[in-house]
């Protein structure tokens, strides 16, 4: 067994002990979906217009549904982190012969596979259910996206669990993320008509470049210059915080 298959194998073994976790993981934004998905199309009573489409709002809110599924699950999985250096066992993983680098790999590693779990099921929720229409043909890049944006926001996350020591700071900073990131963001509203602050705000917030990657890989739309950038930049914001994350790993050692 190398070293990220055995950091993940530690990962599965604690999450499958505690149930209720990975069902919080699924639920919440399924919950979230049938809530504001039906209760907004309703409020809303027509489509909006994406990059000159029209579509309905639970057609446009479902690609941040899966954003949601990935920032939850990269959020307490550095939740689990954190406590993992507050009890002392991070500090024995740390003598383990493995890099620093496989280490933060392979923890996030199932909690990728949790993240495609609960898109799938999002997805399937929005389709069969909901009768949204989505582009089975780009699912497949809807797969990478939500791969690689779990990673970049662990390795976010897994900074502040690393460099944090004092339980109420890290969960004082990781709720005000979880808030401003999503909210200041296009998963639950379209830029247009909103003040000039906040749509400069949104467009510099990586969460807004997942959700327009996601809302592409979905339902095809967007301006495909304006995505290649997107997906650039938040490829380069994951290597920037996994770079940082194991530079705060190495200070710790």
């Amino acid at each position: 067994m190398n070293a990220i298959t055995a950091v993940f194998y530690r990962d599965y073994r604690q999450r499958i002990t505690n149930a209720g976790f990975l069902l919080w993981y699924l639920l919440v934004p399924l919950a979230y979906l049938l809530l504001f998905g039906l209760g907004f199309a309703l409020l809303l009573g027509g489509e909006l217009t994406v990059a000159v489409q029209h579509i309905g709002y639970t057609a446009f809110l479902l690609p941040g549904i899966l954003a949601m599924v990935t920032f939850t699950v990269a959020l307490n999985t550095s939740w689990g982190f954190f406590m993992d250096k507050d009890s002392g066992i991070f500090y024995e993983l740390l003598t383990f012969p493995i890099t620093r680098q496989q280490l933060l790999i392979g923890k996030i590693g199932f909690n990728v596979l949790v993240s495609v779990i609960g898109s799938l099921l999002a997805i399937a929720v929005a389709v069969f259910a909901m009768g949204v229409e989505i582009r089975f043909d780009l699912l497949p890049v809807t797969a990478l996206a939500v791969v690689g944006t779990t990673a970049g926001w662990f390795f976010l996350f897994g900074i502040f669990a690393i460099r944090l020591n004092r339980m109420d700071s890290f969960n004082t900073l990781t709720s005000a993320a979880y808030i401003l990131l999503m909210f200041l963001s296009t998963m639950f509203y379209p830029l247009d008509g909103l003040p000039a602050w906040f749509r400069a705000a949104s467009l510099l917030n990586p969460m807004t470049w997942q959700v327009d990657l996601l809302r592409f890989s979905l339902l095809g739309t967007g301006d495909p210059s304006v995505l290649v950038m997107e997906a650039v930049a938040f490829t380069i914001f994951s290597a920037i915080c996994l770079a940082l994350a194991v530079h705060a790993l190495n200070r710790v050692a």
